[in-house]
């Protein structure tokens, strides 16, 4: 994890160096949990202005060298200072590299700005937990995100999340599961420990579906979705999405 960290700092000061790069966080399981078998390298960009075209592409292309086998998947998302603060939702995100993209980015493809919702829930964890790896602390730059923003961004995750369910089954369990904790107790927990908490709380024709999940996450298991079976998964994740929805902001 070091060298990887080392080498993605390196590569975003090299790119857009002080003072237009304003910090870098890491944040996720590798500064609360701990990482596990399949968890990212979560790091958060503060830049002051946006990126031109050159910067994108560089940063795509070397990325691509960095995040992934041996090492782990890298997910990098940057956002300008002025875009979150003063806080609006849904608000701007300047760039995001994701492994998911892979061969969108290998056919030449390169991240751009947009509105994005879940950068609520993002920046509410790197305030909550973020490492400095360049800047001052989080909380010193990036906003408090307002508990029912986090809300409306977990819920307008849903349908993206299940159209990705075959292709990404157990990362789209355990994001659902984690929404449906967000909603419930206004925590933005691990993955694992979603997992945990939905599967008291799950339906029992549902909850295998989950544990599979959860136990790949954690190493416990390999990944066998045959042995749960197809229907299973799209009914767990159907129950999973259907209770983020009743707790949603505008739901009733």
């Amino acid at each position: 994890m070091t060298d990887q960290l080392e080498e993605v700092g390196a590569l975003v000061r090299e790119l857009v160096p002080a003072p237009d790069l304003v910090a870098v966080y890491l944040y996720g399981s590798a500064t609360t949990t701990g990482l596990r078998p399949y968890s990212d390298l979560d790091v958060f960009v503060v830049l002051r202005r946006g990126l031109v075209e050159e910067e994108r592409r560089g940063l795509t292309a070397r990325l691509l060298g960095i995040s992934g086998a041996p090492g782990r998947p890298v997910e990098l998302t940057v956002v300008v200072l002025g875009d979150v603060v003063p806080w609006r939702y849904p608000a701007r995100q300047e760039y995001q590299y994701g492994e998911w993209l892979r061969e969108a980015y290998e056919r030449g493809e390169v991240p751009g700005a947009r509105v994005e919702p879940d950068l609520a829930v993002l920046t509410r964890m790197v305030v909550a937990d973020g490492r400095v790896l360049a800047g001052p602390p989080a909380g010193e730059v990036l906003p408090e995100v307002p508990a029912e923003d986090v809300a409306r961004a977990v819920a307008a995750g849903v349908p993206g999340l299940l159209g990705e369910l075959a292709e990404d089954t157990r990362n789209v369990l355990l994001t659902l599961a984690r929404g449906w904790v967000t909603l419930a107790t206004g925590d933005v927990v691990s993955k694992d420990a979603a997992a945990r908490w939905a599967l008291d709380r799950l339906p029992e024709e549902h909850r295998p579906a989950l544990a599979h999940a959860r136990e790949v996450y954690l190493g416990e298991a390999e990944e066998n979705w045959g042995r749960v079976g197809p229907g299973r998964v799209a009914d767990c994740a159907a129950c999973l999405a259907g209770r983020v929805r009743e707790l949603a902001p505008d739901s009733g």
